[in-house]
């Protein structure tokens, strides 16, 4: 039997099973959450949110890094890089850090995820307080001079287009939770930047360990 588009809804139930994200998260000694770490390309989210993974990691917390360009390799291989596929990417690592959360798992997502829209829409997908904007905070200049993977020279010289932070545009966190002022401090002081506010949340305590 063939259903169609419009009914769909109607005939997809969610199964709530036994065990379940208070279980999950109560079993690993954690309370979940996902950082979303958004910034220019260079800016250093991947960077930040490696060092704050292994800080967590070696403090006996859960969790999983979301990558932006190692997600390219497998879930979203499919899109390119126009304002609808970028969009299609984030709604798809939105719903799997949602399902990673629901593991009870402390996710950092780094993606440059460029329009509030869409980084709004992933916070409307988790409960209120799950879901930290993480702005990774470095200039055009300084992202430009870094320029690791040698895109802002491709992008200046018409060689890439639709390039956020040249023919793009980024569109800064009005009030992430966390700002970290990365073209300014090394990474060591932007993990205990992190980690305070991780703290303070509740999410994390350093001092039972």
């Amino acid at each position: 039997m063939s259903i169609a588009p419009n009914e769909k809804e109607e005939h997809i139930v969610w199964h709530q099973h036994l065990i379940d994200k208070t279980f999950r998260a109560t079993l690993k000694k954690q309370k979940p959450v996902v950082l979303w770490f958004t910034g220019l390309s260079g800016a250093g989210k991947s960077t930040v949110a490696g060092a704050l993974e292994n800080r967590l990691a070696q403090l006996g917390y859960h969790t999983y890094l979301l990558d932006g360009d190692n997600v390219r390799h497998g879930l979203c291989r499919d899109l390119g890089f126009s304002a609808q596929d970028r969009r299609e990417n984030i709604r798809r690592i939105g719903e799997l850090a949602k399902l990673m959360a629901d593991a009870g798992l402390i996710v950092l997502s780094a993606f440059i995820s460029p329009h509030r829209t869409e980084r709004q829409m992933v916070r409307e997908l988790l409960p209120e307080g799950e879901f930290l904007e993480v702005f990774v905070n470095t200039s055009l200049e300084v992202c430009e001079q870094r320029d690791p993977k040698g895109l802002y020279k491709k992008a200046r010289a018409g060689e890439i287009t639709n390039f956020t932070g040249i023919d793009a545009e980024y569109e800064m966190p009005l009030q992430p939770e966390i700002d970290l002022p990365a073209g300014e401090k090394g990474i060591d002081a932007l993990v205990e930047q992190c980690l305070t506010e991780l703290n303070q949340r509740g999410i994390i305590d350093t001092s039972a360990h």
